[in-house]
């Protein structure tokens, strides 16, 4: 074929066959499920315009090749909202922002982008929460994933990094969690990841599915999916406990907040010698104790009372849907994620000297000098799990952990796993046989605010002052803007879905981080 020619010729994504520029053209006025992914698109799509058709029209491309075009639960409201599309996830309030009709457009458009950018799809592995959505979000997303000529592999109520250990373990081509997270019992939503637990986040595809889920008309395919039951739970407790390491009978008080720990913690810990004390075990997707959200210290208040009550070695509090978790000490007293970051760390650095050790810019300024300290090399990076994720990857680092709660693997496909960190920490407690505030008490030598939030209207005009106020400190743009002094420094951030600056902010004393916040915070409110 001459140059000119093959310039006369394009593939659509995923296809095996060369079209012409007309017919590539035709097919992108017509909104063909691949344009919105495809580097040739020129034609923009206007999704208003296009009218809903019953489950045996044909839609006539300009290829010839006739598609069944699918009718979506004709009696709910057809706008997707695109407000639920997040930086790392899809979330919103049940029903007004995401229902069933909505569900089952995100599966046929999950299926589409994943096509898009690998042509052999087979497999997408499906789980719930206990969310009292959840099972018929989960029923419309898998009703639209198998329309779509893909097979669900539904592994049913479990926690989010069991999804995660079902994707990478088995080999899948991708993973959909139905959860909210920590977010009270009104909200839903979706975690996503393609093949080895890699996140799917707004930048690497939540924008595209949005774009494809935003068309009235999605085609199906002439042969259907098939949803596949699988039980994975055996297999998952064997991973898990590959990294659990002569483990010593400890007490331990576990706040499930009635989420999916309540599930996943009895069946991976049946046999270890551990006496487990049990709180709020019993799912429930109304969440009646509290808030399934172990980041606010009002919801670790039951913890910590049980924790002292029972004479416990230590607690640990997890969200709605396990993924995430919170310690406190045998006194009841609240331990920073960054200093179990650095407990973790230095565990892992005993095992792999000179790994890397990937934190989010928001911790204390402990946890780079002990993974120093242990051999390891630590790196500062951005806040969200897609970016700790790639960077692991990128780095091959051995470790990684979020102010939030969130603790990523190696190991793990360098996902995050609440689990893994308690056992994790039942390592280090189990081969040092010292009680936890002992094991904290040398990592404590700072003293920082915690998360403060304020509603700011102009967040970038905000961020400005700031940085010609402090233009003395030594000043970076990572993620908002951080400015360091010899002895505090403090880090301001934009909220990606509120009107809001979020502070963290430490000083070497109590004395100096007081007199630093009251100066920041008196910036940030400045009219």
């Amino acid at each position: 074929m001459s140059e000119n020619t093959a310039n006369l010729k394009r593939q659509c994504p995923g296809d095996g066959y060369e079209i012409s520029i007309s017919i590539c053209k035709g097919r992108q006025r017509v909104h063909y499920p691949k344009c919105p992914v495809c580097h040739y698109r020129t034609e923009s799509v206007d999704a208003s315009s296009i009218s809903v058709e019953g489950d045996t029209a044909k839609a006539n491309l300009e290829s010839g090749n006739a598609r069944k075009v699918v009718q979506l639960s004709p009696n709910q409201d057809k706008a997707v909202n695109l407000k639920i599309f997040k930086s790392y996830d899809i979330r919103g309030e049940y029903p007004e922002q995401l229902n069933e009709y909505t569900s089952e457009k995100i599966g046929m458009a999950a299926v589409q982008f994943l096509k898009g950018i690998k042509t052999d799809v087979k497999n997408i592995v499906v789980a719930r929460d206990i969310r009292l959505s959840s099972e018929s979000l989960a029923k419309s997303l898998m009703k639209g994933i198998i329309k779509s000529g893909v097979n669900v592999i539904d592994i049913g109520e479990v926690s989010t990094d069991t999804t995660y250990f079902a994707v990478g373990h088995y080999n899948y081509n991708a993973g959909i969690m139905v959860t909210a997270s920590h977010n009270p019992s009104k909200y839903n939503g979706f975690k996503l990841c393609h093949e080895k637990a890699m996140p799917i986040s707004f930048d690497t595809g939540l924008s595209t599915i949005s774009e494809l889920a935003r068309q009235t008309r999605l085609p199906a395919s002439e042969q259907f999916g098939k949803i596949i039951e699988k039980d994975i739970l055996n297999d998952y407790k064997k991973y898990v406990l590959n990294f659990a390491n002569n483990i010593r009978p400890l007490k331990i008080v576990i706040d499930a907040g009635n989420g999916m720990a309540g599930k996943m913690i009895p069946i991976v810990f049946n046999g270890l010698p551990c006496k487990i004390v049990p709180l709020f075990f019993k799912p429930d997707g109304t969440f009646p104790n509290h808030e399934p959200n172990p980041l606010e210290s009002k919801n670790l208040r039951d913890l910590q009372n049980k924790v002292r009550r029972t004479r416990s070695n230590f607690g640990v509090a997890f969200d709605g849907d396990a993924d995430r978790c919170v310690f406190v000490d045998e006194n009841g007293q609240e331990i920073g994620c960054d200093i179990i970051t650095a407990i973790i760390a230095k565990e892992l650095l005993r095992q792999e000297n000179g790994a890397t050790i990937i934190y989010d810019l928001r911790s204390s300024r402990i946890l780079p000098e002990e993974i120093k300290k242990a051999g390891g090399i630590p790196y500062r990076e951005r806040v969200g799990h897609s970016h700790i994720k790639a960077t692991m990857r990128e780095k091959n680092a051995v470790f990684g952990g979020e102010l939030s709660g969130h603790y990523y693997f190696k190991e793990n496909w360098f996902a995050d796993s609440g689990i893994i960190a308690l056992i994790e920490i039942l390592n280090v407690l189990s081969s040092r046989n010292v009680p936890m505030s002992n094991l904290i008490a040398p990592l404590k030598r700072y003293s920082s605010t915690g998360e403060i939030n304020f509603k700011v209207a102009d967040k970038d005009k905000k961020i400005e002052q700031i940085a010609e106020h402090f233009k003395d400190g030594k000043i970076d743009y990572l993620d908002g803007i951080t400015v360091v002094y010899k002895d505090w420094w403090f880090n301001v951030r934009k909220s990606n879905t509120e009107p809001l600056l979020r502070l963290n902010l430490e000083g070497n004393t109590k004395l100096i981080m007081e007199q630093r916040k009251k100066q920041v915070i008196d910036i940030i409110e400045e009219e």
